[in-house]
């Protein structure tokens, strides 16, 4: 790996008021870039932040969380200037009912009045608010958005599952090491996973929010740590129930278009898994023996395949208690984290490469990216501070 790349692979945020994610606050438990059009300005208004530049804002609301994060243009990338994340389970129940609940709706509805509180207060220029799987799969899902434009005045759009893969692409393109010849990244969400095979074969894009220009093949599978919990269980998970949630993730895999292609490739290429979400950075943190999530230390992580393997066998052997007071995993994602590893393992078996990176970004950082892109041309954008290297 060159210097440039062991630089970029341990990037941090240069700041992250309250957007942090300890235990219990998941990361997200999601060719061509995005188009910026969807996005909403508010009006220009007397605020000193904006002597400093421009503020941009981007919303992901997921079966299992809420997320905002309010930044700045700086340098070749961005200062978060505030974030916002909690644990709403938007999605619970869906998949047995087809319908958002009630007691969901209403959660979500409070979140949501706090990350409209804090736009009021930075009042963003652009901001793009999206939703996912939980308002694409539920009878009421676009009728609850509704409500929350009555009520909030926020106007959230329920964004198709390839563009979700492509700001999950363009939010973690940084990470991807500059000598791979391809990468298979993954987001294992509450409800659905999405998954996105990029060769670089024929070159790589020079700007980071084009990297979805890359994508040979994608697939957003069914199934998520929210729909598989709900199928299984998630507090006692032995390890023949453990089996069966990786074969039902493994038979949804058989339809990923080029899937032994993509096999031939790892075998010949050097290629490597990226993942974003909960469950592989709880997995990070479990192997770097934390007291305390830290997201310096998990973003840009290498993991190698005895280091999963041995994590995971720990995590399946620990009870539902210790999951819970665990600093790392936490009561909110104690019977998510399972499931979640269960659809990585399906994932590895798949397509076993030799290491895997963690991410802890995703789809905000996607969409602060392109949106900012579409404002300053195509400058790449290094949004993160360097810093020396971590894991590899």
């Amino acid at each position: 790996m060159t210097d440039s790349n062991r630089s970029a692979a341990a990037s941090v945020l240069l700041a992250e008021a309250g957007a942090g994610a300890p235990s219990g606050q998941t990361r997200k438990d999601r060719g061509g870039m995005p188009p910026p059009a969807p996005d909403q300005r508010t009006p220009q208004a007397q605020n000193p932040r904006r002597a400093r530049g421009p503020l941009y804002a981007a919303l992901d609301l997921g079966t299992n969380n809420c997320r905002l994060l309010i930044a700045r243009p700086h340098d070749r990338g961005f200062r978060v200037i505030d974030g916002f994340t909690r644990i709403v389970r938007l999605g619970e129940g869906v998949s047995v009912t087809g319908r958002l609940s009630d007691a969901a709706m209403d959660r979500t509805v409070e979140a949501l009045r706090q990350c409209g509180n804090k736009l009021r207060e930075h009042q963003p220029t652009r901001m793009r608010l999206i939703a996912t799987e939980a308002c694409r799969a539920a009878e009421n899902g676009p009728g609850f958005l509704t409500r929350v434009k009555g009520e909030l005045g926020m106007d959230l759009e329920i964004v198709d599952r390839r563009t979700e893969a492509e700001l999950a692409v363009t939010g973690c393109a940084d990470l991807i090491d500059g000598e791979a010849q391809g990468a298979l990244m993954f987001d294992i969400g509450g409800g659905s996973s999405e998954l996105a095979w990029l060769d670089f074969r024929g070159g790589r894009p020079r700007s980071q929010g084009r990297m979805s220009a890359s994508i040979r093949s994608w697939q957003s599978l069914p199934v998520g740590v929210v729909s598989i919990s709900e199928k299984f269980g998630g507090i006692n998970v032995t390890a023949e129930v453990f089996e069966a949630m990786v074969s039902h993730v493994s038979e949804q895999l058989r339809q990923f278009r080029g899937r032994e292609k993509l096999r031939k490739m790892i075998g010949t290429h050097p290629v490597h898994l990226i993942g974003t979400s909960g469950t592989v950075t709880t997995l990070a943190g479990l192997h770097l023996g934390l007291e305390r999530y830290e997201r310096q230390k998990v973003d840009g992580l290498w993991m190698r395949r005895h280091d999963i393997d041995d994590t995971m066998r720990a995590l399946l052997a620990m009870p539902f208690e210790r999951r819970v007071a665990h600093p790392c995993i936490g009561k909110d994602r104690a019977d998510l984290v399972l499931p979640g590893c269960a659809i990585f393992e399906a994932i590895r078996r798949e397509w076993p490469t030799d290491k895997v990176r963690v991410a802890d970004r995703g789809l905000r950082e996607g969409i602060l990216i392109s949106l900012m892109e579409a404002d300053r041309g195509t400058k790449r954008p290094n949004r993160y501070a360097r810093r020396p290297a971590n894991g590899q």
